[in-house]
């Protein structure tokens, strides 16, 4: 394998020591490389003072590969969007309007006790509530929808500014 000749420690056994933490790894290290200072000398490296220069670095790049941890992927902006729905304030307005929509499409049995004038004037009354009624019901929806796009574009904003502010510190603090 790779740097087990040259550096003593394989890339697979390092990346043992790191998935183990705390009294674990260090009864790890001390049991299966003979503690911290050996695992230094199998390193060749000084356990006080870190690599001497920028060949050993080099060096060990290229056997070990870069020591960064990757960037996460970006949520997509319909991750954000089914993120904004889950809030229980949306969700219960989302209940309403669908049982306000089915109601105003419901339509139940008249009284047929009422006088002429009375009955003309429920009916207009009852035929534009029952022509406009659905309205109540789509306005919740349509309040829900903008409520969810505003909030997964400022989180979908937040995050593009939060990586461009991480890249640049990245850039700026590369020795």
């Amino acid at each position: 394998m790779a740097g087990q000749g040259q550096f003593g420690l394989t890339l697979a056994e390092l990346r043992e020591v790191m998935e183990h933490r705390g009294a674990e790894g260090l009864e790890l290290i001390n049991t299966k490389y003979g503690g911290v200072i050996e695992m230094c000398k199998k390193l060749k490296t000084s356990p006080t003072e870190g690599l001497q220069g920028d060949l050993q670095l080099a060096e060990r790049t290229r056997v070990y590969g870069t020591n960064i941890i990757p960037p996460k992927p970006p949520k997509s902006f319909l991750r954000l969007v089914w993120e904004a729905l889950q809030d229980v304030t949306l969700l219960i307005l989302i209940v309403a309007a669908i049982i306000s929509l089915g109601l105003s499409f419901y339509k139940g049995e008249s009284e047929e006790e009422e006088t002429e004038d009375e009955s003309f004037r429920a009916k207009a009354d009852s035929s534009l509530e029952e022509k406009v009624g659905w309205i109540d019901g789509l306005a919740i929806l349509v309040a829900v929808a903008v409520v969810v796009l505003v909030t997964a574009f400022n989180d979908w904003s937040k995050e593009k500014q939060f990586r461009g502010l991480q890249s640049k510190i990245e850039h700026e603090h590369r020795f």
